[in-house]
């Protein structure tokens, strides 16, 4: 039986994005795997974010897995926090990667350039390496990440190559990653060149679908989102990207390609299809939201669930740290 890790990071709102790249596709690996699920909160310290959101949306994101289908009986949900194992591993990996190559992380290069030079915190340039420590710890055979972490997946690869080919043997087991089949990449509605992200810019919120947007909120961005000229409901994301992003989300939710979407609506208007687009966002994201709500409302069972799930974690986490540790010559 396979093992399965993923994680979402709690900082600001979760998206539509976040929902179809991340929450929908994991209870699809709880049946035949063993699935370790965990809330990333160490890794929203990287920038700077106010201690009270960080604490909600810590319990906001577990409430998510739950409204998504995870279930605490078939899959390791667990706060990232909670296993003191994730530092000493990561305090080790370090020494294993180069300032060269962190440097070239793309997700670094450009949250650094919004920031003051000296305002970067070492930990935004060594996140790659905590989350390496994350994939490791638990033995994970499968890695399901958005397509903006795969290049932090593959130096992960490169850290345990290099770790086990000094040490000699698998002591770091190499996973893969996958990536959703459908709506990989979900576009702003207000600016479907850029992708559709958590954002404190106002005008930038116009284009994004929030999950806890009510109905009303979610129905008004999508019939004002950006299209494009013609009147042809096409997949061609070079000449029409904002009709093709509303194919993608409809073909996401439907489970079908875009282009294949696109033939249902022949002969329709954008008005038309845009509905189609707004009720089947609705018709998903209506009763997720309802379980979300049941979930979150009670903060002391969600307490007794990251309890519960630590210390199953943290039993798939000591072996492999003590197999490190050995290694390295600190056990």
């Amino acid at each position: 039986m396979a093992r399965v890790l993923s994680g979402v990071k709690p900082t600001g709102k979760m998206t539509l994005g976040n929902y179809l790249g991340s929450f929908r596709n994991f209870p699809k690996f709880q049946d035949d795997n063993q699935a370790y699920i965990f809330v990333a909160d160490l890794h929203a310290l990287t920038l700077p974010i106010d201690p009270l959101v960080l604490h909600s949306t810590t319990y906001d994101i577990v409430s998510f897995y739950l409204a998504s289908g995870l279930d605490p009986k078939k899959t390791v949900l667990f706060r990232q926090s909670d296993i003191p194992e994730v530092g000493m591993l990561n305090a080790i990996l370090v020494n294993y990667v180069y300032m060269g190559e962190l440097s070239l992380m793309t997700q670094f290069k450009e949250k650094s350039a919004k920031l003051n030079q000296k305002a970067i915190g070492c930990g935004l340039f060594t996140y790659p390496v905590l989350m390496a420590a994350d994939i490791f710890l638990y033995d994970s055979d499968i890695v399901p990440v958005g397509e903006d972490q795969r290049q932090h997946v593959e130096l992960a690869h490169e850290i345990a190559r290099r770790f086990n080919s000094r040490y000699g043997g698998e002591i770091i087991k190499l996973p893969k990653y996958v990536t959703p089949a459908v709506g990989k990449r979900i576009m702003s509605l207000s600016d479907p060149l850029h992708k559709m992200s958590k954002s404190d810019d106002r005008e930038a919120q116009k284009g994004v679908i929030y999950l806890q947007d009510d109905e009303k909120t979610i129905r008004k961005k999508i019939m004002s989102a950006i299209t494009d000229s013609g009147s042809e409901v096409k997949f061609d994301p070079a000449e029409k990207p904002g009709i093709s992003n509303l194919l993608t989300i409809y073909g996401a939710l439907k489970g079908m390609e875009p282009e294949e979407a696109s033939k249902l609506f022949v002969g329709q208007n954008y008005g038309t299809f845009k509905k189609a687009v707004a009720d089947a966002v609705m018709d998903e994201l209506g009763p997720f939201q309802q379980r979300f709500n049941a979930f979150r409302s009670d903060e002391s069972a969600l307490e007794d669930l990251f309890s519960q799930g630590a210390l199953k974690a943290r039993e798939a986490a000591k072996p492999v740290l003590n197999r490190v540790m050995k290694a390295v010559g600190l056990r």
